[in-house]
């Protein structure tokens, strides 16, 4: 995870400000997948800059947002925020120990899971913080965008391209891991840029945790 926490502190001072159609759609289909009921108590994973921090805690009692980036999370913190929002700073490919387990009604992860290696063990994890009965949204790159060469990179002020490290997983594997969390999967939508012959930029997916 060092090599990503590194990448992803060189990105910080740029992420809010470049180009990124991936960050700006899938912060849309958040929104739509979510929608406008209340979430209660939120647990979102790979908050990034706050991208979407303020929108869910529009909607949430209180909502705890945590990211490996130290360089991140300064500019999420640095943001105008109300305060029912709290910030940890956590490897979730380590034991979670940032927040009281069955805590929360939502766990969020936005363009994360394919920085991450082993989707069993954080799944594993995150339902231990949901309780019965509550949901998991995941926003990714979909798999067919990193089969044709995509994945998360930026462009420093120098000039120079840096590549984030990230994992394939298949659709399949999500849902699998998933499963042996005791999750069932209630909701799978592809995102599309204007061109719908081309592969889908985004998939998203909502699990729910059996009552």
């Amino acid at each position: 995870m060092s090599a990503i926490a590194a990448a992803s502190d060189q990105w910080a001072n740029q992420y809010d400000t470049n180009q990124n159609h991936t960050r700006d759609l899938e912060a849309q289909a958040l929104r739509e997948m979510l929608g406008a009921d209340p979430l209660g108590a939120v647990l979102e994973i790979g908050c990034g800059t706050g991208k979407n921090t303020v929108w869910l805690a529009q909607r949430a009692t209180q909502v705890l947002a945590v990211d490996f980036s130290g360089e991140m999370l300064a500019r999420a913190r640095a943001k105008e925020l109300p305060p029912h929002i709290t910030f940890a700073q956590a490897d979730i490919t380590q034991p979670w120990d940032f927040a009281p387990a069955g805590a929360f009604d939502l766990v969020t992860f936005s363009l994360v899971l394919e920085h991450i290696e082993d989707l069993r063990f954080v799944f594993s994890q995150a339902v231990a913080w949901l309780r019965p009965g509550g949901r998991i949204y995941v926003g990714e790159l979909h798999p067919f965008k990193q089969y044709v060469g995509s994945q998360a990179r930026f462009d420093t002020a120098a000039g120079e391209r840096v590549a984030v490290p990230v994992f394939q997983h298949h659709v399949g594997e999500f849902w699998a891991a998933a499963q042996a969390a005791g999750l069932r999967l209630t909701e799978l939508r592809e995102w599309f840029d204007a061109d719908e012959t081309t592969p889908p930029r985004l998939l998203t997916l909502v699990f729910t945790r059996h009552p």
